[in-house]
């Protein structure tokens, strides 16, 4: 496996993001379904959201036994948001996540300059790399969220149906109306 190859797992098909000896970060092709962030407007870190607990217990048993064994349970740091500051919370032991505001800055492209300097971007990282962050719910562009907080703890970071980084974020509950698409991501044993 090669960086950005297409796999099949479960019923889904992955990205491939990283290769690391035995073991590949993987994240879907596609939005899997829409799902809000926390079951209440307030302020939540990815530790105690809702989102995680369905990921890395509801979700994770549609995998086979098989398929299981070869996720692997990895410690996230969940760093504060750049630009604003907000708590990002405490690193937490997932099997199934979202990818962070420096994980899709690093992989899809390299955004990464533009997350260490705010400068003129107000709320969003928009570049060269916007076509390979577009992701599809259905036959259209959605917008999907990310593990990292937005402006404040009621919000979490995305990536807009454009391919654009908000780092400003959408509400955790309640707006905008879908809840925001999902593109969960895995480390794998090869």
């Amino acid at each position: 496996m090669i960086q950005d190859d297409i796999i099949v797992f479960g019923d889904y098909n992955w990205k491939v993001l990283d290769v690391k000896d035995d073991k590949l970060l993987i994240v879907s092709e596609d939005i899997i379904e829409l799902h809000w962030y926390h079951r209440e407007f307030t302020g939540v870190t990815w530790a105690d959201c809702a989102l995680r607990n369905y990921l890395n217990n509801e979700f994770y048993t549609k995998f086979s036994s098989n398929e299981k064994s070869k996720i692997l349970a990895v410690t996230n740091t969940n760093l504060n948001n750049q630009w604003f500051r907000t708590k990002g919370g405490t690193d937490t032991l997932d099997k199934v996540f979202l990818l962070s505001l420096e994980e899709v800055c690093t992989y899809f492209g390299n955004s990464a300059g533009n997350l260490l300097v705010k400068g003129k971007q107000r709320w969003l990282i928009d570049d060269d790399n916007n076509e390979m962050r577009k992701a599809k719910f259905g036959s259209e562009n959605h917008w999907w969220r990310l593990r990292s907080p937005g402006y404040y703890d009621r919000t979490s970071a995305s990536v807009q149906s454009n391919g654009c980084v908000y780092v400003r974020g959408k509400g955790v509950y309640g707006r905008p109306k879908d809840g925001g698409g999902v593109r969960p991501a895995l480390w794998l044993k090869t």
